[in-house]
């Protein structure tokens, strides 16, 4: 694939509210990325309506600067004409340049809606592997976001193989998540708080205990790219510099923006950049996996990561103070400790106090602060940042408020074969007689003496892509194929299909570029495609997929609505080992493979599978219970998911029914 040559990429800055939105436009970003009220991968930012962004865009074009809405959530089939009915408005009142995009299902509703502007996949969407890009552009999207773990060697990789006149986007700088974008469950697992629906309630950035030691194994360092920013500047195809913070301060927005404009336009202005970042009110920050052959773990960390710059911690619990690590100025925002402790709380600081000066912190009602709790500064309003926010501000009084009439489409939901129109589809698709209700086992090798008729998964990455399987097994590609691993699984495949396996389950819709004729393969979408509703099944099928394994998060109602408006024959996990979280970390002082213990009291452990570390609770998705209604709802495939159980680790007796008695947030 030819690279495009290198161009000056744009600084694509995150807003979460009206203020950060100016602080962006003020420090000069290029494009301005936000969320609405609903279906925004980033829920407890404050987001917009539709008449704040129409009047927003407004002011931000006649700065010549861009706007994205991240319509990044996945979509449950009840929610399809919610979803349909605000792009229609979006596209009728506002004039954004992009949705980014998480679930596949927004393409053709983008599409129907008249959304005339680009759609870019979300890094939720987990487009990992360069074969990958070629399937995404042929979906309909013109820009992939690229996952925040990758190495600049990996970028390059990608960039590579960017197909035709797509580019892509990296993460320079901001809070790190521990799991791989769109493979965390954590949230959801404790209460249906879903990740990917912008819910999370950070579970990672707890004190998790192991052999007597309390840490905060899984709680992250940020991303900063900032001197390799110099380097990214030079690789073809990277057409944007994307900053995360949609739940950060205007002070964050405005001082990151500033920094990496002098980065990437006048590096000899380095000092000065960095300074900006110091004082943009970060956590300390990391270059992550940026440097391959330097690999900073931002787990490996001695200092606080709680959101803020760290000031010191308190002295005297009676009278509680402490000394600060920087100067402070009236109205200052301070947050004391983290968000799972009581005392937690934000205070106006109301006095000026020097660096290393005393302050005492005002007293909170119940709440007896203990001593050592950590504090951090979360926003500032100094004079130059307050002054452009106002003059914005007055300019945008100035636009005249836009009216939302009602979306003219109907509220009415029929079934997704009968309403949308896929790329390239010249029909509607007729749903085929169902097959009868198979049963399948996954295991990571072949398990001594094990005597079912199920059917027979393997993950094919065990044994280092060296698992022998016979010809009617079902392999398995794992949730996340990073650009080194690609070639090697593409080989094995290749090997297989000799032998004459022709069963594969997929947990990413790009691996599908992995074969050359997947229509003649049964080829299903497994449960990390993370599906949830009928139109992104409809995507599968004019992919080549035979089947789709929906996503094991889903309420019981989601659930079981989907088989009855399905184009394809669907699976359900019925009993698993599921991981909450998958990653391309660890903590150095975490022992693999040994529990460890919640604030709760729950117990999971950690395994390493080649390039990604998964967690597993110690008791099992299980909806055996629940099977028959599976079966009755139309599910054709029931899969049980199985582990190697660590020695030490025992499963606990729980119902392990998910969210199937909830309503997934």
């Amino acid at each position: 694939m030819t690279s495009q040559p290198s161009k000056t990429p744009t600084i694509l800055a995150p807003a979460g509210d009206l203020h950060s939105f100016l602080a962006a436009i003020a420090a000069g970003a290029d494009a301005i990325y936000c969320g609405l009220k609903i279906f925004s991968a980033r829920m407890e930012a404050g987001n917009f309506s539709i008449e704040e962004l129409a009047r927003l865009t407004q002011l931000a074009h006649s700065k010549g600067v861009e706007v994205y809405v991240a319509f990044n959530s996945i979509i449950k089939e009840s929610e399809i004409d919610k979803a349909r009915r605000i792009l229609d408005k979006l596209a009728r009142h506002t004039d954004v340049d992009a949705l980014i995009i998480q679930d596949t299902a927004m393409v053709p509703l983008a599409e129907q809606a008249g959304f005339k502007g680009k759609l870019h996949l979300s890094t939720l969407g987990n487009c990992t592997h360069p074969a990958g890009l070629e399937a995404a552009q042929n979906t309909g999207f013109s820009r992939v976001v690229l996952p925040r773990e990758f190495s600049l060697d990996d970028i390059r990789t990608m960039a590579a193989a960017a197909p035709g006149t797509m580019d892509l986007e990296v993460f320079i700088h901001g809070a790190l998540c521990y799991s791989v974008s769109g493979r965390c469950y954590w949230s959801s697992w404790f209460g249906g708080k879903s990740a990917l629906r912008g819910r999370c309630v950070q579970p990672c950035r707890r004190l998790y205990e192991q052999n007597g030691k309390k840490a905060r194994y899984f709680s992250c360092m940020d991303l900063s790219a900032d001197v390799l920013a110099k380097v990214l500047k030079e690789i073809p195809n990277i057409s944007t510099w994307k900053i995360e913070g949609r739940k950060k301060s205007p002070h964050y927005v405005y001082y990151t923006v500033m920094a990496y404009k002098l980065l990437r336009d006048a590096p000899d202005q380095k000092k000065q950049a960095l300074s900006f970042l110091a004082y943009a009110l970060g956590r300390q920050g990391s270059h992550y996996n940026l440097l391959g052959h330097r690999v900073s773990n931002p787990l490996d960390h001695t200092s606080d990561t709680g959101s803020g710059l760290f000031l010191g911690r308190i002295k005297n619990p009676e009278n509680p103070y402490f000394i600060s690590r920087e100067a402070l100025m009236p109205g200052d925002l301070l947050r004391i400790g983290y968000e799972e402790e009581t005392f937690h709380q934000i205070q106006k600081v109301t006095r000026a106090v020097p660096k290393k000066g005393k302050y005492f912190l005002a007293a909170a009602k119940g709440k007896r602060i203990s001593k050592g709790t950590a504090v951090f500064m979360i926003d500032r309003r100094g004079p130059e940042l307050e002054t452009k926010l106002s003059q914005l501000n007055a300019q945008l009084n100035e636009i005249p408020k836009v009216k939302i009439k009602p979306s003219s489409h109907s509220a009415s939901h029929q079934k997704a074969a009968d309403k949308i129109k896929l790329p390239g589809q010249t029909g509607t698709y007729r749903k085929k007689k169902q097959p009868g209700i198979h049963e399948m086992d996954v295991f990571r090798k072949t398990p001594p003496n094990l005597k079912t008729n199920n059917d027979k998964g393997f993950w094919i990455s065990a044994n280092s892509y060296g698992i022998k399987v016979f010809a009617r097994a079902w392999l398995w590609l794992d949730p996340v194929i990073f650009p080194e691993e690609e070639k090697i699984c593409q080989n094995y495949i290749k090997s297989a299909l000799k032998k004459g396996i022709k069963n594969f389950v997929l947990n990413s819709p790009w691996q599908i570029s992995l074969f050359d004729n997947p229509k003649k393969l049964n080829i299903w979408a497994g449960p990390f495609c993370n599906i949830t509703n009928s139109i992104a099944v409809e995507m599968l099928k004019s992919k080549g997929f035979s089947g789709a394994i929906v996503s094991p998060e889903l309420d019981s109602d989601t659930l079981l609505s989907l088989p009855g408006c399905s184009v394809l024959p669907l699976g359900a996990v019925c009993r698993a080992n599921w991981p909450v979280a998958v990653s391309r970390i660890a903590a150095p002082d975490l022992n693999i493979g040994k529990g460890f213990k919640s604030p709760m009291g729950e117990i999971a452990w950690t395994s390493k599978f080649n390039a990604t570390y998964h967690t597993f609770p110690n008791w099992y998705l299980d909806l055996s219970s629940k099977t028959g209604d599976l079966k009755q709802a139309g599910f054709v495939m029931l899969v049980n998911m199985f582990e190697n159980i660590p020695k030490g680790i025992r499963m606990k007796p729980r119902p392990g029914t998910w969210n199937w008695h909830l309503k997934l947030l």
